[in-house]
C-alpha cells in the first residue's frame, strides 16, 4: 500500500453565516450578527486546497451537509415563536470544519490493519449535534472500501466527542506505526470542556489501539478559559514534531516526557507565553495551522493571514525560521471568512493516512475538479447572508439548489 497523509478539507457550505452559536469560540461570538460571505468563504477554501496540491500533497474534500436541516427543525417542533438560535442551528455550515468530523487511526496503529474512523457526536453544541448522521453517511461513502477502512458510529452521547481536533499522532513517518495522543478537558469552567476523557478511551478501544501506544492527556483549563475550545487551537503535531503553546497542557513537562518515552526522537517546539500570550495565540490561530511534510521533506507550517497581522506572533515565527528547528517554512493562507466564525486552516481539514487509491476517487481533488467546483460556487453560492435572512424560504431554496449543483458536477448521487 502507498500510505500517505491525505488532508480532507470541508467545502464551505452555501448557508455559511455568523449566528454566533458556539459558546467558548470567541471569534464566533464576537462576530455574531455580522453579514457573512459564503461565496468568498468557499473560494478561499478551494484556494487553500490548491496550495496544498502545489506542494505535492494529496488532497481530498468533503461536500457540505444538507442545510437547512428540516428534519431537525421538525424534531424540535420549531415555529416562529421558538428561540431563533434553533432556526439558526438548522442552517449552520459548521460541518466545513472537518477536523471535527471524526477521529482517525491509521492502519499501522490498529489491531486489524485497517484505518479506523469514528464519527464525532458533537453533542456539546446543539447546532453541531445533528451533523453526525449525514457525516457518517459521507464517511462511509468516501471510505467505503472495507478491505482498508472501518467507519464507526459515534460514541454514546453521554460522553462528548469532537473528533480529530483533540487528537494528535506521532510517528517516524505517516506510513509507520505511531503514538496516538488523545487530549481531553475537565468540566466545570466558564466554557464547556468539549472532549470528554471517556469518549477518547472508547475510541481507542473501538479502533483496536495498543494501550502502550496511546496517551490520554489533560488540556490546560487556563487555555479552555481563554477560548481554546479544542486542543488544536493551542497545539498541533506532525510526524516527530509537536508545535505547542507553553500553556496547552495541564502538565506540559509530563506530557512531553511521556510522548518522548514512547516516540523517541520527538522534537517539541514550544512557544513561550511571554512571547506569544494565549490571547495572541487564540486570536491569530497560530496553532490552528496545518503542519505538513511535503515531498521535499522540509516541514511547512500553514498559518492564516491573522498570524501576519499580529506582530508578537509574526516576530516569533521569524525567529523560529532563523533558527535550526524542524519547521523550515511558513506558508500564509487567506481563510478570513472561516476565521471570523472561529475556524482556521487546521479546523478546515481532517487528516487521513491511507492509500489514495483506496479512497472513492470522486472525493479526491485535482486542478480540473477544483476548476469545476469554483465555477459552481461562483454561480450558485450566495454572495452574502445577513443574519435576518436565516429562515427565509427563498434563501433556503438557493442554498439547497447550490448544494445540488455541486453534487451534480461531482457525480455524487448518493448524498443528494
Amino acid at each position: 500500500m502507498n500510505l500517505q497523509e491525505i488532508n480532507f478539507d470541508g467545502i464551505v457550505g452555501p448557508s455559511h453565516n455568523y449566528a454566533g452559536l458556539s459558546l467558548g469560540n470567541l471569534a464566533a461570538t464576537k462576530n455574531a450578527g455580522a453579514a457573512s460571505f459564503p461565496r468568498e468563504a468557499a473560494l478561499q477554501g478551494i484556494a487553500k486546497m490548491r496550495a496544498n496540491m502545489a506542494m505535492g500533497l494529496a488532497q481530498g474534500f468533503f461536500v457540505p451537509l444538507p442545510r437547512p436541516n428540516s428534519g431537525w427543525l421538525e424534531a424540535l417542533a420549531v415555529n416562529h415563536d421558538s428561540d431563533p438560535a434553533l432556526m439558526a442551528g438548522a442552517w449552520s455550515a459548521s460541518s466545513m470544519w472537518t477536523a471535527n468530523a471524526a477521529t482517525v487511526s491509521p492502519a499501522p496503529d490498529t489491531a486489524d490493519g485497517k484505518c479506523h474512523l469514528t464519527v464525532a457526536n458533537l453533542v456539546t453544541m446543539p447546532h453541531r449535534s445533528h451533523e453526525w448522521p449525514d457525516t457518517l453517511a459521507q464517511l462511509r461513502l468516501v471510505f467505503g472500501d472495507s478491505d482498508h477502512f472501518a467507519v464507526h458510529a459515534p460514541v454514546p452521547s453521554c460522553f462528548g466527542d469532537e473528533g480529530a481536533a483533540n487528537h494528535m499522532r506521532f510517528a517516524d513517518s505517516h506510513g509507520g506505526p505511531g503514538l496516538e495522543v488523545f487530549v481531553y478537558g475537565k468540566p466545570g469552567g466558564r466554557f464547556p470542556a468539549r472532549q470528554h476523557e471517556q469518549a477518547s478511551r472508547v475510541i481507542a478501544r473501538t479502533h483496536g489501539l495498543d494501550p502502550d501506544r496511546v496517551l490520554f492527556v489533560e488540556q490546560n483549563a487556563q487555555a479552555i478559559e481563554a477560548g481554546a475550545f479544542h486542543n488544536d487551537v493551542v497545539a498541533v503535531a506532525n510526524e516527530q514534531v509537536l508545535f505547542t503553546h507553553e500553556l496547552a497542557f495541564a502538565d506540559p513537562t509530563g506530557t512531553y516526557e511521556a510522548i518522548a518515552a514512547r516516540c523517541p526522537g520527538t522534537q517539541v517546539v514550544e512557544v513561550p507565553a511571554d512571547r506569544v500570550s494565549l490571547d495572541d495565540a487564540i486570536s491569530s490561530y497560530l496553532f490552528n495551522a496545518q503542519l505538513l511534510t511535503p515531498p521535499s521533506g522540509e516541514m511547512t507550517l500553514v498559518v492564516p493571514e491573522e498570524c501576519r497581522d499580529n506582530s508578537n506572533v509574526w516576530n516569533w515565527l521569524q525567529d523560529m525560521l532563523a533558527g535550526n528547528g524542524p519547521i523550515r517554512h511558513v506558508h500564509v493562507v487567506d481563510v478570513r471568512q472561516s476565521m471570523a466564525n472561529g475556524g482556521g486552516p487546521a479546523c478546515l481539514r481532517l487528516r487521513v493516512v491511507a492509500d489514495p487509491a483506496a479512497v472513492d476517487p470522486r472525493f479526491m481533488l485535482d486542478e480540473a475538479k477544483a476548476d469545476r467546483m469554483e465555477a459552481v460556487i461562483s454561480r450558485y453560492w450566495p454572495q452574502t447572508i445577513e443574519i435576518g435572512q436565516i429562515g427565509d424560504e427563498e434563501l433556503a431554496y438557493a442554498v439547497l439548489t447550490a448544494r445540488a449543483k455541486l453534487l451534480e458536477i461531482l457525480e455524487i448521487d448518493e448524498l443528494g
